[in-house]
């Protein structure tokens, strides 16, 4: 039998595999949307949610009503706690993730953009304080430089550095301490 707009409703009900190919070719749209708007930036779990609300409505179609509501108007309900349901999983299984058990590549763009953001916020804050003081914090705290290294590379006794960096820390703070007191609240 063929399965067309006017059975396939039935044909769900005798389990006919071929009403679920139309369900997919004319209602596939619906799903996809959803489960996009719904799961997006979860890519890992779209697929299998898919796959569950076609399951879903497979297993449900005699709790469908025709006289209640649209078939359309149904699957996406059905899609909408589907991927409510995947989001709640993910979310639970990011909170039991063990961050030391991620394997994050260097080359990953989430790599490259935390570091770009650190490097413009180490930028920033470093912008009050002259260039030669700002070399000494990169190189003792970013370089991770030893203050021997450092007072040979700039032919500077190791004293004299210690001053310039106790000056810097304390333009630093102070530049914070003015910031607090407007109200800008910042995390220690």
């Amino acid at each position: 039998m063929k399965v067309n707009e006017d059975n396939y409703i039935k044909e769900l009900r005798n389990r006919n595999e071929k009403a679920l190919d139309y369900v997919i070719d004319n209602y596939g749209w619906i799903i996809k949307s959803v489960v996009g708007k719904h799961l997006y930036g979860i890519n890992s779990v779209q697929e299998e949610c898919i796959n569950d609300i076609l399951l879903g409505i497979w297993n449900n179609i005699n709790s469908f009503d025709e006289s209640k509501n649209e078939f359309k108007n149904w699957v996406a309900g059905i899609c909408k706690f589907k991927c409510i349901d995947y989001k709640r999983k993910y979310l639970k299984d990011l909170q039991h993730e063990n961050i030391e058990d991620l394997n994050i590549s260097d080359n990953g763009i989430e790599v490259k953009n935390l570091e770009n953001e650190l490097s413009d916020e180490v930028e920033s804050l470093l912008g009050c304080l002259k260039e030669k003081d700002r070399n000494l914090l990169y190189k003792l705290y970013v370089d991770e430089m030893e203050i021997d290294e450092i007072s040979n590379e700039y032919g500077m006794k190791k004293e004299v550095i210690y001053n310039r960096l106790s000056r810097a820390k304390k333009k630093i703070k102070d530049i914070f301490n003015i910031s607090n007191k407007r109200g800008v609240k910042y995390e220690k």
